[in-house]
């Protein structure tokens, strides 16, 4: 199931998504009978979304995709995850050993950002920078869990990008503020549910900036595996229902790259997930005082 935050003028709702088609949640609640609310994140993982599972296949999306914007898929995420140097490729472009623990790195929910949508940089930026990720919601609260016990904890996944000001990163010599700004985090276009995907372990994932392709790899690349990356987060802190985990990049970055081509005003990128849909995002540079 592809499940969608949408906006239709000032009005939000969320659906189900299938293929150009949705069923909004007024269409869910008038043919289920079951008065599901307002709030995606209540729907999900209140036990309404379990409660309306066997009358799914019965919806008729009578909704056009085109009426509507996408929105980040979870609006309000306790945290944001995400994790360094967790693709061997992309360690090894640097210099670097994949680490044997998560790195990890927490963005601000104000970083939220939709596909379709501009990432707003100030213009002191001097080195803008993408990072195609497969990010994972959690649908549980959960602490220290096994790697057994991990992948029950998770509802869906999503494309995701790390947008990182990496001159900024390299000067305070640690990445919380170059990925802070609003608008880095954009995510979506939508959540895919857990039985959609086959093996996550194994997905294709690309960027490409102005239509010249500047990542390609697989999911397959990770150096900490899914259940483990979700096990030993838990080991650390409280996993709650909602949160994203972003698993990290494969190489193809600009980062350390002796010829790199930094993100400028008017690029458009386009990331791509196996299974998952396209993540699209237009660069804009703006004036700050």
């Amino acid at each position: 199931m592809k499940i969608a935050r949408l906006a239709n003028g000032n009005n939000e709702t969320y659906g189900f998504i299938k293929g150009d088609r949705v069923a909004t949640k007024d269409e869910i609640t008038y043919l289920t009978g079951v008065p599901i609310p307002q709030n995606l994140k209540d729907f999900l993982f209140d036990g309404w979304f379990d409660e309306i599972k066997n009358k799914i296949m019965d919806l008729p999306y009578e909704s056009n995709l085109s009426d509507f914007k996408l929105l980040s898929p979870i609006p309000n995420p306790n945290k944001i995850i995400c994790l360094a140097f967790n693709y061997i490729d992309h360690a090894e472009e640097q210099g670097l050993k994949a680490p044997e623990d998560p790195a990890l790195v927490i963005k601000p929910r104000t970083a939220l950002n939709s596909t379709e949508s501009e990432i707003i940089c100030p213009n002191f930026v001097t080195q803008l920078d993408y990072e195609v990720e497969l990010a994972m919601i959690i649908g549980k609260n959960c602490k220290n869990i096994s790697e057994k016990e991990a992948t029950d904890a998770i509802f869906g996944y999503m494309v995701f990008n790390d947008v990182s000001a990496r001159d900024i990163q390299m000067k305070d010599k640690q990445f919380t503020r170059g990925k802070s700004f609003d608008t880095f985090a954009p995510c979506g276009p939508w959540i895919t549910t857990v039985d959609e995907i086959k093996n996550a372990q194994d997905l294709k994932l690309t960027t490409k900036v102005n239509g010249v392709l500047r990542q390609n790899s697989t999911t397959r690349n990770m150096f900490i595996k899914i259940p483990e990356i979700i096990s030993k987060i838990s080991k650390v802190m409280t996993l709650e229902k909602g949160d994203i985990i972003s698993t990290g990049t494969p190489a193809g970055v600009m980062l350390n790259k002796p010829d790199a081509v930094f993100l400028k005003d008017g690029d458009k990128i386009e990331m791509e997930i196996e299974g998952l849909g396209i993540l699209k995002n237009t660069i804009k540079f703006v004036n700050v005082d």
